[in-house]
């Protein structure tokens, strides 16, 4: 743990130095501003693990807003100016070559004894600085206003309403008396202190809108305990469906206090699947704990939710990681409904969870097992979503 934290912040000193010099030591040639502008940079790299520290612990949620927005910009800046690198490096390059040939030019017009008007060599330093400076001011400027547009455009996204996702799933054994039987699957709603208190009632309102048979809460509900976020999660309540509200634990609930919340649950109507399953008129709806409960003594038990249940009967497993779905392909699941991914919340970061997680958004085959990856209807860390909009899944069950 020592050598992790030490490591991280390494990376975090790392990318505010190079963020300082690309975005003031290059482009500004003021030293004072120079200096100002270090200082900025460590504020700014001490916000980063004081905004984690602080939040996770509840000892300074205030800090949730500037640094989460601050992680979300740095991000967008890196995600701009490395590539920028490449062609920074090419134009460097291409001067240099060129006051190179116009110098041996010169030395040989020289020797021949033909004189020739040039620029002295202070003269060529001097504009070969106005060159570079002017490279540096357009590509800080062009970093800052893409960074801070893309970051923008992403905090709309993540705090406007989720958006209603659609699919249809044909199993094999669904009785026919269940044909077109609605799963509303909501996933990922992270209660915390930037949601506010609107954020599980619009979720809930659009889960109501769809008139579904079972709703499917797949894990990472809060951040925080029942006591800070209580009265965020009173509009789950208020879920209408024919054959009720489920729920199964993520990993973000062992952070949280995930035995009171469960009772909070109960209390709300909210049925908690722990390592078990309901028979619904023909349809088995089975949830395992998040596979981060092991590390708690309460990890999934495939066996205890799937081992023992009469196979003529289609299943659908909730189950919070889409990577759970390798230890449930022995058991012949029909459906695994999941979340944790975010869809990558913020692209390009998509490309690095498909490094952990099979499916990240939609539908996947996992060893035999159709998977369907809801996007989530909340964000965590920074309010921004980037190419990854919230959302809640209706999957619709069809006969074949």
């Amino acid at each position: 743990m020592l050598v992790f934290v030490v490591l991280v912040f390494l990376v975090v000193v790392l990318i505010h130095f190079y963020l300082w010099k690309r975005l003031l030591k290059d482009p500004v040639r003021s030293p004072r501003a120079r200096r100002v502008g270090a200082f900025v940079a460590v504020g700014l790299a001490a916000l980063v693990p004081a905004t984690l520290i602080g939040t996770r612990t509840g000892y300074a949620p205030w800090l949730a807003w500037p640094g989460y927005l601050w992680l979300a910009l740095m991000f967008y800046l890196l995600v701009v100016l490395i590539p920028l690198e490449i062609p920074r490096a090419g134009v460097l390059l291409f001067w240099k070559s060129r006051s190179r040939t116009a110098g041996i030019a010169q030395n040989e017009a020289q020797s021949d004894g033909v004189t020739t008007q040039s620029e002295t060599p202070a003269t060529e330093n001097a504009n070969g600085v106005e060159r570079r400076l002017v490279l540096a001011r357009g590509a800080a400027i062009f970093a800052g206003l893409t960074a801070a547009g893309i970051t923008g455009y992403g905090m709309k996204t993540a705090l406007g309403g989720p958006t209603l996702d659609r699919f249809t799933m044909p199993l094999a054994k669904l009785p026919r008396s269940m044909d077109g039987t609605r799963l509303a699957v909501v996933s990922d709603i992270h209660l915390g202190p930037l949601t506010g208190t609107r954020h599980a009632g619009r979720i809930v309102d659009l889960i109501n809108s769809v008139d579904a048979d079972v709703v499917c809460v797949v894990g990472d509900l809060v951040d925080g305990t029942v006591a800070e976020l209580g009265r965020f999660a009173a509009p789950l309540a208020d879920i209408k469906s024919r054959h009720g509200a489920f729920f199964v634990t993520g990993n973000h609930e062992y952070y949280s206090g995930y035995e009171p919340w469960l009772e909070e649950l109960t209390r709300l109507g909210v049925r908690s699947l722990r390592n078990e399953r309901v028979e619904i008129n023909g349809l088995d709806l089975a949830g395992v704990n998040d596979l981060g409960g092991a590390a708690h003594g309460d990890g999934p038990d495939f066996a205890k939710a799937l081992g023992d249940r009469d196979t003529a009967r289609p299943v659908v497993l909730m189950a919070h990681q889409p990577v759970a779905a390798h230890q449930a392909a022995p058991f012949g699941v029909d459906l695994q409904v999941s979340g944790h991914t975010h869809g990558g919340q913020m692209a390009p970061f998509n490309l690095l969870v498909g490094l952990q997680q099979p499916v990240t958004s939609g539908f996947g085959d996992v060893d035999g097992v159709p998977v369907y990856v809801t996007n989530g209807a909340g964000f965590w860390g920074p309010p921004v979503r980037v190419g990854a909009p919230p959302q809640v899944t209706v999957v619709e069950l069809r006969t074949r």
